[in-house]
C-alpha cells in the first residue's frame, strides 16, 4: 500500500486483470470498432467511448451479457433525444425480466445451487430446477387469482426464498412488484401501498430478529382494513406461532386470506411456466423515496433498464458469474435487494439472509455474524452498508483472525459515505486481497453512478470510477463542470435505468421536479461529490441538500463525520452535522450534534479537542460554531441519517415528518433545542 504527497493511498490492484470479463469486453470493442484504448482511466478510455457512443455501447452490453428476448430490438435509443422526457430504450424488443433471471444462458446444470436462504438458525439450498418449479406453481396461482399485466403485487415480508419466488412470479405474469419489510410500522406501509393500490398482498405471519419472534399479523390486520384494492392476502407461515391467519370477520368485503400452501393449491399443478413477453420499458418494480417530510414518491422502474444495468454492473464492473456467491445484506425495501436478486441473471448464486447482522451464529460473536456466514458458505462478493463496517471498525473487530473467508474477493459498501479510515480498516480486518468497492447510486436509478471495477485501483476514501455508460460530472453552482473541487453530481445523457415514470396523477411533474429543475436539461442527483482528476475516483461528500456553507465555503457533512470516526473512534456513538441559517442570520452556522458512546462523558474539554482536530485535519472554516450533545440521531426506516429535516427545524421551518422517520419523537428534542439556542 503506497501513498505519495499528492495522491490518496493505494490499497488494491487486480492481480490478473486480463482474466476479467471487463478486459475481454474492452478487447472486443477495440477490435470491432477499430479503436485504441489506453489505460482504463485515460481520456481515450473505454469509459469515454461508452458515453460518446451510447447506442453502440448498450447494444454490445446486451450481446455480451446475454439478454434473453423473444424478439430483439430494432433501435437501442435515440442519441439526439433529451434526457427528459425519458427516451425509450430497445424499442421493438419483447422480453420478460423473470425469464432472464431464471434461465440465464451461462447456467447449463439445473441441479446447481441458485439460492442459499439463511436465517439466524437455518440454511436452505435451492437448485435452479427447484426455484423454477416454485415460480411455476406461484405464477399459476397468481393467474388463477385474476392477476393481470400491470396489476400491483405488494409484499410486507422478510428477505427469504418465498419473497423471491413471489417477486419473480409477479414479473413472470407482467404485474408490478413492490415491498417493504415487517420492521416498518403500519402507517408507513399505508403511506406507500395506498398510493399504488395493490390487488394481492403477501405477508409474513411473524419474523425472527436477534433471537426474538415478532408478530406481524396484528399489523397486517390494520393495513388490509385500509387497503380496499387488496382482494387476496397470502400469508407465509414463516414462523411457528399461534396466529398465522386473519378470520373473514376481520377482513373487508371481497377480501380473502390464504396461507401460502392453500394459495399454491389454487393453481394448476401441471401447467408450464409461462412468461409474458412485454415491451422493454414495461413497469417491473415500484420503489419509494424516503419521504421524511411527506408521503414517499412512488418510483417506477422498467424491465430492460433494471436488467441490462444490473447485468453490466455484475458481469463487467464486478466480474461476477457462475461460481460466485453474492451476499448483499439488505431488507426487501432497499434497492440493494433488487440488485442482489438480479445477480441470478448472470448465473451467480445469491444468498438471502433474514435476520440481524449482529446475531451470534452458532459459536460466533455478535459482531462476527456476517463474516461467519461468508466463511461458512464460501461467499465471494459481499455487500453491506458503510454503517456496518464503521461499527466493526469502532469495535476494533478483526473477523479475518477467526474466519479466513478464503473465497471472499470483493466487498461492496453503500448506503452512506465510507470514511477513509474505514477503507484502511477493511484491508486490515478482511484481508489485503479484497476489491473494496465503495459504490453510489440509489433508489432513483435502482443501480450505480459510482461503481467498482476490476481494472481500476482502489484508493483510500474514493469510489473507484464512474460506471460505464453513465455520463456523470461534478458541477459548480453555475452549472459548469469542475474537478478536484466539491460540486453537485449530475448526469448529462440518458441512461436505461432512469425510472419509466412516477406513479400517480402528478407523476410526470413530480419526476421533473425531483431531478431536472435544479439544472434544466440534466439529471441532478442530489449528492455532493468531488472527482479526483488524477485517479478519476469519486469522493462522496454527503447529500447536496445538506451542504454546509459557512462564510461562502461549501463542504459536505461527511468530511466532519470522517474526522470523528478516524480521530475519535470510541467517544461518539453517532453524530449529525447541520448548517443553520435563519432569516435574520447574515451567514450560516455549522452545528454538530454528538451522541456519546456508553462510558464517555460530554465536556468542554472534549469540545475543544474536537474543534482543534477538525481545524487541523480540514480547515478553520470547517470548525463547527456549536457542538452540542444530543440523546438521539433521527434516522429513516432504512437507517439513514435525516439531516434535511433537522436543518429545516433549525432554520425555523415547520416540519411535518412522515412515518418514514423511524424515531420521529426525537425531532421534538431538536425543536426545543432550536427554540433555546
Amino acid at each position: 500500500m503506497t501513498k505519495t504527497a499528492d495522491s490518496p493511498q493505494l490499497l488494491w490492484t487486480h492481480p490478473s486483470p486480463e482474466t476479467t470479463n471487463l478486459h475481454k469486453f474492452k478487447l472486443l470493442i477495440q477490435q470491432k470498432y477499430n479503436v485504441e484504448f489506453g489505460s482504463e482511466t485515460s481520456p481515450n478510455s473505454l469509459y469515454q467511448w461508452s458515453i460518446d457512443h451510447p447506442a453502440a455501447f448498450w447494444a454490445e452490453v446486451w450481446d455480451f451479457t446475454g439478454v434473453k428476448a423473444a424478439r430483439s430490438y430494432t433501435k437501442v435509443v435515440d442519441e439526439t433525444a433529451p434526457i427528459f422526457p425519458r427516451p425509450a430504450w430497445f424499442e421493438g424488443a419483447k422480453l420478460n425480466f423473470a425469464e432472464n433471471l431464471l434461465y440465464p444462458a451461462s447456467i447449463t446444470d439445473e441441479n446447481g445451487i441458485a439460492v442459499i436462504a439463511a436465517t439466524e438458525i437455518s440454511r436452505e439450498n435451492i437448485t435452479w430446477k427447484q426455484l423454477r418449479d416454485r415460480v411455476r406453481k406461484c405464477t399459476s396461482a397468481l393467474r388463477k387469482c385474476g392477476l393481470k399485466e400491470g396489476d400491483r403485487v405488494a409484499g410486507y415480508v422478510g428477505n427469504h426464498a418465498n419473497t423471491l419466488v413471489a417477486a419473480l412470479s409477479t414479473s413472470a405474469v407482467g404485474a408490478i412488484w413492490t415491498a417493504t419489510s415487517p420492521d416498518v410500522g403500519s402507517t408507513a406501509v399505508l403511506d406507500r401501498f395506498a398510493q399504488i393500490e395493490p390487488s394481492i398482498l403477501f405477508v409474513d405471519n411473524a419474523v425472527i430478529y436477534n433471537g426474538k419472534t415478532h408478530d406481524n399479523i396484528s399489523k397486517v390486520k390494520e393495513i388490509v382494513k385500509q387497503l380496499p384494492s387488496v382482494r387476496t392476502i397470502v400469508v407465509f407461515p414463516s414462523v411457528s406461532t399461534n396466529e398465522s391467519s386473519i378470520s373473514p370477520k376481520e377482513l373487508r368485503a371481497g377480501q380473502e386470506c390464504l396461507l401460502y400452501p392453500a394459495f399454491l393449491s389454487l393453481g394448476s399443478q401441471t401447467a408450464d411456466l409461462k412468461f409474458a413477453q412485454l415491451d422493454p420499458d414495461h413497469p417491473l418494480y415500484i420503489l419509494y423515496s424516503s419521504g421524511t417530510t411527506g408521503k414517499p414518491k412512488c418510483i417506477v422502474h422498467g424491465a430492460v433498464g433494471t436488467l441490462i444495468q444490473h447485468k453490466k454492473e455484475h458481469q463487467l464492473c464486478s466480474d461476477m458469474g457462475p461460481g460466485d456467491i453474492f451476499f448483499q445484506f439488505t431488507t426487501v425495501a432497499w434497492m440493494m435487494w433488487h440488485y442482489n436478486v438480479s445477480a441470478l441473471a448472470s448465473g451467480a448464486t445469491i444468498l438471502l439472509y433474514d435476520g440481524s447482522p449482529f446475531r451470534p451464529l452458532v459459536d460466533g460473536n455478535g459482531d462476527l455474524a456476517m463474516p461467519k456466514l461468508i466463511d461458512e458458505l464460501g461467499v465471494t462478493c459481499f455487500g453491506t452498508s458503510a454503517k456496518y463496517l464503521s461499527i466493526l471498525e469502532q469495535n476494533n473487530a478483526m473477523p479475518h483472525d477467526k474466519f479466513p473467508m478464503k473465497k471472499l474477493r470483493a466487498i461492496y459498501s453503500t448506503g452512506s459515505v465510507l470514511a477513509p479510515s474505514t477503507f484502511n480498516y477493511v484491508y486490515r480486518a478482511f484481508g489485503p486481497n479484497i476489491n473494496l468497492g465503495s459504490i453510489t447510486g440509489g433508489t432513483d436509478i435502482i443501480s450505480l453512478f459510482g461503481a467498482p471495477s476490476p481494472l481500476v485501483p482502489v484508493y483510500s476514501g474514493e469510489i473507484q470510477c464512474i460506471g460505464l455508460g453513465m455520463a456523470v460530472q461534478s458541477w459548480d453552482v453555475d452549472g459548469k463542470p469542475i474537478e478536484d473541487e466539491p460540486g453537485d453530481l449530475v448526469c448529462t445523457k440518458p441512461f436505461p435505468c432512469m425510472p419509466v415514470k412516477f406513479w400517480g396523477v402528478n407523476g410526470e411533474s413530480a419526476y421533473k421536479k425531483s431531478y431536472f429543475e435544479h439544472f434544466p436539461g440534466v439529471w441532478h442527483h442530489g449528492d455532493f461529490i468531488k472527482i479526483n482528476s488524477k485517479t478519476r475516483g469519486l469522493l462522496m461528500l454527503g447529500r447536496s441538500d445538506g451542504i454546509l456553507k459557512p462564510v461562502g465555503v461549501r463542504f459536505g457533512s461527511s468530511e466532519i463525520y470522517n474526522v470523528l470516526l478516524s480521530k475519535f473512534p470510541h467517544e461518539f456513538e453517532d453524530a449529525l452535522c447541520i448548517g443553520r441559517r435563519r432569516p435574520t442570520d447574515l451567514d450560516e452556522t455549522v452545528v454538530l450534534f454528538v451522541k456519546m458512546a456508553a462510558g464517555y462523558t460530554f465536556s468542554e474539554e472534549l469540545v475543544k479537542k474536537v474543534k482543534d482536530t477538525i481545524r487541523s485535519d480540514c480547515s478553520g472554516r470547517h470548525v463547527p460554531a456549536i457542538i452540542s450533545e444530543t440523546p438521539e440521531i433521527p434516522v429513516t426506516t432504512n437507517g439513514k441519517k435525516i439531516e434535511v429535516a433537522v436543518k429545516q427545524i433549525l432554520c425555523g421551518m415547520d416540519v411535518k415528518t412522515s412515518a418514514s422517520v423511524s424515531n420521529p419523537a426525537c425531532l421534538d428534542w431538536y425543536r426545543n433545542w432550536s427554540a433555546t439556542h
